[in-house]
């Protein structure tokens, strides 16, 4: 597969290396390109971040954080920082007193937005019907913070 390439890991024999190449399809190897996804941009802050900026050209830490209810500043700057050192998004400071830093999907954080929003339509689709089967088994819905 082009453009990916082997990992190192630790073997569970005496701390020996092994080399591993992502498998398709296989969630349960960490190697898995799907599972190691799902780890980087699985969060609800991740899909905030990518639904605002879908939205927008470029926007505003302060003015991000306002758009996305319940996110604290070190959430928002932890999210933002690792994708950013994903490649998804990109950052520019400002030069000015105070420093304004703006964010902004690069092209590969847009690709991203159309899969995430097609996630959001199916849970629009179908919580509801989750959360009665919850009802009926007597499991309490997640709640979310």
């Amino acid at each position: 597969m082009a453009g990916h390439q082997p990992e190192e890991r630790t073997s569970p024999r005496a701390g020996e290396a092994e080399v591993t190449t992502p498998r398709r399809g296989d969630l349960f190897s960490p190697a898995c390109p799907t599972r190691k996804l799902l780890d980087r941009v699985g969060s609800k802050w991740v899909a905030m971040v990518v639904a605002v900026l879908s939205a927008e050209d470029e926007v505003r830490f302060a003015e991000l954080r306002r758009r996305m209810p319940g996110v604290s500043q070190k959430m928002l700057s932890q999210t933002l920082k690792g994708l950013v050192a994903d490649g998804l998004v990109s950052r520019r400071v400002e030069d000015c007193v105070p420093p304004a830093v703006h964010y902004r999907l690069t092209d590969l954080g847009h690709s991203l937005a159309q899969p995430l929003g097609l996630l959001r339509e199916w849970a629009e689709s179908h919580m509801a019907e989750i959360d009665d089967h919850r009802d009926r088994v007597g499991q309490p819905a997640h709640v979310t913070r």
